[in-house]
């Protein structure tokens, strides 16, 4: 079976290596040998040794009816969304890791391959080594999902776990995971949160079978957490963790991407460096956990293989996937109840006055510095909460950081 690879970056040099490296048993488990025929990249790569596969012309590899399966890892929307779109058309199934376009355009690339009896695969869009797209679309269909929760960026888990531990700033450890490659030149994907949000976007269309749109999810960073606010946590017993989060409750459907307090003892919290983690919530299955490298050269790629391999063992099969075009509605996140660490600066006994008189039932945290106050609230909206701060007269709020019990 010929397989096309677009890309020639990270991850489609990492799938040409595990296609080429483990291919006696890749050959096994898909039934058939997989051959890489062509290689799409504008760029020369003279020294390669796979230089004769390489091609500048998309129209080769759609065109030849030898190509089976293509592995889009060229990421971004443009031009990547018209090549993927053209090969389903044709009937070739595609593969990619592309979580920008999966979150774009993912119900409509789906129902294209359902009509042209092939599939649009995207394990490691979310989780790069992680399996759990296959797990939510099989092995939980007999479950209703109530809530997924994840630490979906390794990036920033690197630099919370950084500050945590050794006490740093965000500016000087985000400088290091610059130079180790963890982050890029231009962090704003992943310490804004973005990168997050489209991958916690793909999970909860899947779980909840209609189409969430990531514009509509509220995105936070990390930007503003302080190594002040490690201490807090640590202190009272938790970690700060950049968490994707998406939930039903009665009133409706929540979802966020935030910095939030966990206690040590829940199953992310433990969850350090560039890991990340995806926590299920069934009413059947209860918690069930998915955890691994979220990135990285070979795992990614690994994840990628793996749908080639399932793409080749259905071929002329649509798998069935459970995500509509119908657009879900999310909740206003000032809606959704919750408890806060809130930190103040100012005189403590003042603030202790004004904080009392205006909150009800909340609980004082030891100062870790003179001149401010911390406490934990009652459980309430974030409405609410904002309220109440607006009225804090002449009291800068340092600290905000929901709770997640």
């Amino acid at each position: 079976m010929k397989i096309a690879v677009l890309g020639y970056g990270t991850v489609g040099s990492g799938v040409v290596e595990v296609l080429m490296t483990n291919a006696e048993s890749i050959a096994k488990k898909a039934a058939t040998p997989l051959d890489v025929k062509y290689i799409l990249d504008l760029r020369d790569f003279d020294e390669s040794p796979f230089k004769e596969k390489f091609v500048k012309d998309i129209n080769l590899i759609l065109n030849d009816e030898e190509v089976d399966i293509i592995a889009e890892a060229m990421g971004g929307i443009h031009p990547a969304y018209d090549f993927v779109r053209g090969a389903l058309e044709k009937g070739k199934s595609v593969v990619t890791s592309n979580k920008e376009l999966v979150a774009a355009y993912g119900p409509e690339l789906l129902e294209i391959a359902k009509e042209n009896h092939c599939n649009f695969l995207f394990e490691a869009s979310v989780g790069g080594g992680i399996p759990i797209i296959r797990p939510l679309n099989s092995a939980l269909t007999a479950d209703e999902i109530y809530e997924i929760t994840g630490i979906l960026n390794g990036t920033t888990n690197f630099i919370l776990t950084k500050m945590k531990v050794e006490g740093r700033t965000f500016e000087d450890v985000l400088k290091e995971a610059q130079e180790l490659g963890y982050a890029e030149k231009n962090p704003e994907a992943d310490v804004e949160g973005h990168d997050a949000c489209r991958k916690i976007a793909i999970l909860a269309s899947l779980a909840l079978g209609e189409y969430v749109d990531y514009k509509d999810i509220d995105t936070q960073g990390i930007t503003k957490i302080k190594k002040e606010d490690m201490e807090y946590a640590s202190h009272m017993g938790y970690s700060i963790k950049l968490l994707a989060s998406c939930k039903r409750e009665a009133e409706g459907i929540y979802a966020s991407v935030k910095p939030m307090m966990i206690p040590n003892h829940h199953p992310l919290a433990p969850v350090s460096d560039v890991f990340n983690a995806v926590l299920v919530k069934g009413n059947m299955v209860g918690d069930v956990m998915f955890y691994g490298r979220g990135a990285g050269k070979l795992p990614t790629a690994s994840a990628v293989v793996a749908d080639i391999i399932d793409a080749a063992k259905h071929k002329d099969t649509n798998i069935m996937c459970f995500w509509s075009r119908e657009k879900l509605e999310i909740q206003s996140n000032e809606n959704e109840h919750a408890q806060y660490f809130v930190r103040l600066k100012g005189d403590p006994i003042y603030i202790k006055a004004i904080v009392e008189e205006v909150f009800k039932d909340t609980q004082s945290v030891a100062a870790l510095a003179p001149n401010e106050y911390a406490f934990i609230t009652a459980c309430e909206t974030l409405k609410s909460l904002q309220e109440k701060l607006g009225q804090l007269k002449d009291v800068e709020v340092m600290s905000k950081i929901c709770i997640k019990k």
